[in-house]
């Protein structure tokens, strides 16, 4: 993931003219480029779901019935996409981290919101990863996912800070990469289902004053 891939490099050859070619989705589309762009979506989710996030691109082109110039259009590179299919994931997760802002007990609330985010990444193999190296990239498509996420992030850490079960020192963007590390951990270790939920526990244990 880290690196572009010969495909990607082609598709960004391949797309670099104007309008709609670094946009992960134009803002106003023709009837028929709505639903390619829903297909890619749904044939990538398919995809990366059954071959992780390294999945062939031309595959998911392919299993959406059209070219692979119509999704580079769409998705200028893999992390285009990935954020395209993460969408929905970020959604829920944002959802989550309001419900859980009115939860009893606030330290525990900004754990069970932890634990939702290595769920949702080991929907995917390699996104996880994906997520650790956008981070570092403010330029990537899937980092967009990471300003909402910070933010929701960032009120249940402050209350938690507040209410003095979490140190003072701990910063939003230090705890959500190592919960994409505690997913990526886990991914590489499927036969150890209690190994997130362990490794929360530490992390909990690691957040108190």
């Amino acid at each position: 993931m880290v690196g572009a891939t010969a495909e990607e490099r082609a598709g960004a050859r391949g797309t670099s003219g104007p309008a709609g070619a670094t946009d992960a989705a134009p803002r106003v589309m023709r009837a028929d480029a709505r639903r390619n762009y829903a297909r890619l979506v749904t044939e990538a989710r398919s995809a990366f779901a059954e071959h992780g996030t390294d999945a062939s691109l031309e595959d998911v082109s392919r299993r959406a019935g059209v070219g692979i110039g119509t999704l580079y259009r769409h998705f200028p590179n893999r992390h285009a996409l990935l954020s395209a299919v993460f969408e929905e994931a970020v959604s829920d997760l944002l959802s989550r981290s309001r419900e859980l802002l009115d939860a009893p007990q606030p330290c525990t609330a900004l754990v069970d919101w932890l634990r939702a985010i290595v769920t949702h990444a080991s929907e995917y193999r390699g996104l996880a990863r994906a997520l650790m190296s956008a981070a570092r990239d403010d330029g990537s498509h899937l980092a967009r996912c990471s300003g909402p996420m910070r933010e929701a992030g960032s009120a249940l850490l402050l209350r938690a800070q507040e209410s003095g079960a979490v140190r003072d020192d701990v910063s939003i963007g230090d705890l959500l990469q190592l919960t994409n590390a505690i997913a990526l951990a886990a991914e590489e270790t499927p036969d150890d289902s209690g190994l997130a939920d362990r490794l929360l526990n530490l992390t909990l244990r690691g957040l108190r004053p």
